[in-house]
C-alpha cells in the first residue's frame, strides 16, 4: 500500500495569536496601574509586562489611557452593570436602589476596580476624548440602567411624574462618587442606605 502523504504543516492562527496578545496587554496594564500607579505606567511599562512589542500597543491603540479604557471594559463585562440585566426590581424602590449602591460601594473598595476607576477618572478630566468614551462606553449604560428602574416605579405610582429622572439618579449616584473620589469619608453600607432615604424622602419634616 502507498504510504499515506505527509500533512502540511497547519499555518499559526493569527487571530487567535492576536487575541492572547491583547490579553496579555490588558492583564499587563491594570496590573501595572494597581501596583504603580497611573502616572508611572508607560506604553513601554506595559508593552514589556506583555511580552508584546512596543509598535504593537501603538497599532492598536494611540495611548496608554486607551489601552486602559478597552482593558477596564473587559474586566467589567463591556459596560459595567449593563450586562447584568438591569437593577433589581421587587415592586420596593427604596430596597432595591439600596442593593444596587451597596453593591456599588463594594466594586469601587475591590482592588480591581479601584485604580483603573480612578486612573480613568482623573485622565479624562484633562483628556476630552478620552473623558467622552469613558462616559459613553462605561457611564451611560450603568446610568440608563438607574433610569429604567425609575420609570418603573414612575409608571407605578412611586415616583412623582413630573420628575426629572436623569436629575433624580444623580441623586444617587452623585454623592457616592464625590465621597470615593475625594475620600473625604469612608464608602458604607450604611451611607448608601442614607443616601436612598434622603432621596426618597428629602430632608424636610414629613
Amino acid at each position: 500500500m502507498p504510504e499515506p502523504e505527509p500533512t502540511a504543516p497547519r499555518a499559526p492562527d493569527a487571530s487567535r495569536r492576536s487575541q492572547r496578545s491583547r490579553r496579555a496587554v490588558f492583564d499587563a496594564a491594570l496590573a501595572l496601574v494597581g501596583e504603580a500607579g497611573y502616572a508611572r505606567t508607560t506604553v513601554e511599562g506595559i508593552a514589556a509586562r506583555a511580552g508584546v512589542g512596543k509598535q504593537t500597543i501603538y497599532r492598536w491603540w494611540p495611548s496608554k489611557a486607551a489601552v486602559l479604557l478597552d482593558a477596564f471594559l473587559d474586566l467589567t463585562g463591556g459596560a459595567g452593570a449593563e450586562g447584568a440585566g438591569g437593577l433589581p426590581d421587587t415592586g420596593d424602590l427604596a430596597a432595591d436602589l439600596k442593593a444596587v449602591l451597596r453593591a456599588t460601594v463594594d466594586e469601587l473598595g475591590d482592588p480591581r476596580f479601584e485604580a483603573p476607576t480612578r486612573a480613568l477618572t482623573a485622565a479624562g478630566v484633562v483628556d476630552p476624548e478620552l473623558g467622552a468614551r469613558f462616559v459613553e462606553r462605561l457611564l451611560e449604560p450603568q446610568l440608563r440602567l438607574y433610569a429604567e428602574r425609575l420609570t418603573a416605579a414612575r409608571e407605578a405610582g412611586q415616583v412623582r411624574p413630573e420628575i426629572d429622572l436623569r436629575i433624580a439618579l444623580e441623586l444617587f449616584v452623585g454623592p457616592l462618587t464625590h465621597r470615593w473620589l475625594l475620600r473625604t469619608r469612608p464608602l458604607t453600607h450604611a451611607y448608601a442606605d442614607e443616601l436612598v432615604e434622603y432621596a426618597l424622602h428629602g430632608i424636610t419634616p414629613r
